[in-house]
């Protein structure tokens, strides 16, 4: 593991937060597997899913790669790897690494993927250049990222704008950019992956849904960082939590996601 990690990743490994990704990857899954269906048959590949927290899309992709195939997630919270290791199909392994510098062999994979890494720890560019060394000539370097803006609910709420605010601010006092799916395409052309494709997906999210504690149990997993900040104080903010999750709570509110930007190339042979 390289000790020198580079990343800015604000949010909190507070409790609830496993739960936290857990509902947002089950949520996301439908599009996932859409890209992953661009790529063609997977049998027997080797993947990574760096950053991938408590699960990725590990998951997903042992099924595709089937048993002859291989995946190994890395991630930087050794508490996310051990929650990860639980009843971990036989095809995946998870490793304890740096996602700008892994000690992992250059050209080892089929296919180097990363989702809401680049948005949330910086350095798109270097995350790049670091997935590109790790894929093999031919291989696919994919990346999922988000556009915050387009986190709107109706009927609006002050409580809404005020956490979505406060969640865009976090991340840009440390250097992050939850709007990166804007200039993704663009970034990754420059790149000099080959071949690059681009998707987009947005999700609605109702009362009745999973995702609907989104955006307030986000602000919390960054309440260290916007209380540091002086972004909002303390009653403040827990009145704003409440108040927008009793909105959220009405029958007739819904919202849309951020938007999410897949974009993937290959690695030139």
């Amino acid at each position: 593991m390289n000790a020198t990690y580079a990343g800015h990743y604000p949010l909190e490994h507070r409790a609830g937060e496993i739960e936290r990704l857990a509902v947002q990857s089950q949520a996301m899954a439908p599009d996932t597997l859409a890209m992953l269906d661009r790529f063609g048959p997977m049998e027997g590949w080797r993947c990574l899913d760096i950053g991938c927290g408590p699960r990725g899309i590990t998951d997903l992709l042992s099924t595709r790669v089937g048993p002859a195939g291989r995946v190994i997630g890395l991630d930087m919270n050794e508490g996310f790897l051990d929650h990860a290791r639980r009843d971990a199909p036989a095809n995946v392994e998870f490793r304890l690494g740096d996602a700008y510098g892994s000690d992992l062999a250059d050209n080892s994979f089929d296919l180097v993927h990363m989702r809401f890494v680049a948005s949330t720890a910086g350095d798109p560019e270097r995350l790049i250049l670091e997935a590109t060394r790790l894929a093999r000539r031919g291989g696919i370097v994919a990346l999922q990222e988000p556009d915050g803006s387009t986190l709107d609910c109706y009927p609006p709420h002050p409580a809404w704008d005020r956490l979505k605010s406060l969640l865009l601010a976090a991340f840009a006092t440390v250097g992050a950019d939850l709007q990166l799916a804007r200039r993704l395409y663009y970034v990754v052309q420059q790149s000099g992956l080959t071949d690059v494709h681009y998707r987009t997906a947005l999700l609605g999210v109702r009362s009745i849904d999973p995702m609907i504690d989104y955006l307030p149990s986000t602000v919390e997993s960054l309440r260290g960082t916007i209380l540091e900040r002086g972004l909002i104080d303390e009653a403040e903010l827990t009145a704003a939590l409440a108040a927008c999750r009793h909105h959220l709570a009405q029958p007739v509110t819904a919202f849309t996601m951020y938007t999410l930007a897949q974009v993937w190339g290959r690695k030139a042979g």
